[in-house]
């Protein structure tokens, strides 16, 4: 099997490289991936400048494909034919943190995922829930084993199409991890604030920033089982419909 490994925090970042290590125990890996930190970037497609791929080696001596592209743009290169072996799954991380709940719309993780989903291969997100603030060493052992297991139960059963999986696994070592539940997705608090700024010239400009968003660990959710020690799956769909309103819609008079 071959398996396309990306992310959205860079080519060399050390969740990437414990990824790629771990999968190829299961089968063959490729990595391309951003030259540089996307992260919260969404959904991106680069259409109005070239695109630059180079070839580099990683801290464990691995070779790999780096990309000025954004994530998802990394994926369809490799899809669309930069990586002539057909691939087939794509496994993105794995992330320093969570992404829950709304997360997933900016999450560049998760939308390299989408890429692939929507290219037509099976696309996982994997991410770390670590502690807020955490400078120190990441141990990224745990998440890498639990994205192998996950991997290779994608790759023996497949996925419905246009579903991809969103993992988060809580930062916890191996033996304390409960188990893996299936969930949906949770409420996540964002707390941003706009500040405004003068520049020397005197002209503003702005940040966006605010305290470190939280969560609610809602039973049943991403952040639930999280929070519980479970790795959390949430099985996300390209199809962005809420079927619910069409109905109460179409009874309104539109014109």
């Amino acid at each position: 099997m071959h398996i396309l490994v990306t992310n959205d925090d860079g080519v060399y970042a050390p969740g990437l490289i414990a990824l790629a290590q771990t999968l190829r125990k299961i089968g063959k890996v490729s990595i391309l991936a951003p030259d540089q930190n996307w992260s919260a970037s969404g959904h991106v497609k680069t259409m109005h400048r070239p695109l630059r791929v180079k070839e580099v080696i990683l801290a464990d001596g691995s070779q790999a494909l780096a990309s000025d592209g954004a994530p998802s743009d990394c994926v369809a290169l490799a899809l669309l034919g930069l990586i002539e072996e057909k691939i087939d799954i794509v496994v993105s991380g794995i992330n320093p943190n969570a992404n829950i709940g709304h997360d997933v719309t900016y999450s560049g993780t998760v939308t390299a995922a989408m890429e692939a989903v929507i290219n037509g291969v099976p696309g996982i997100a994997i991410s770390l829930d670590s502690p807020e603030n955490h400078h120190a060493h990441l141990d990224y052992q745990p998440a890498a084993q639990m994205a192998s297991t996950i991997t290779s139960h994608v790759l023996q059963d497949g996925l419905p199409v246009g579903v991809l999986l969103n993992v988060n696994v809580p930062y916890l070592p191996m033996e304390k991890i409960k188990g893996i539940k299936i969930t949906r997705q949770g409420l996540r608090v964002y707390r941003d604030s706009l500040d405004k700024r003068i520049d020397p010239r005197g002209r503003p400009y702005y940040w966006i920033g605010g305290e470190a968003p939280t969560a609610i660990p809602e039973e049943g959710t991403d952040y639930g089982a999280v929070y519980a020690g479970y790795v959390s799956i949430t099985p996300l769909q390209l199809d962005l419909t809420a079927w619910n309103v069409i109905a109460e819609l179409e009874n309104r008079k539109w014109d």
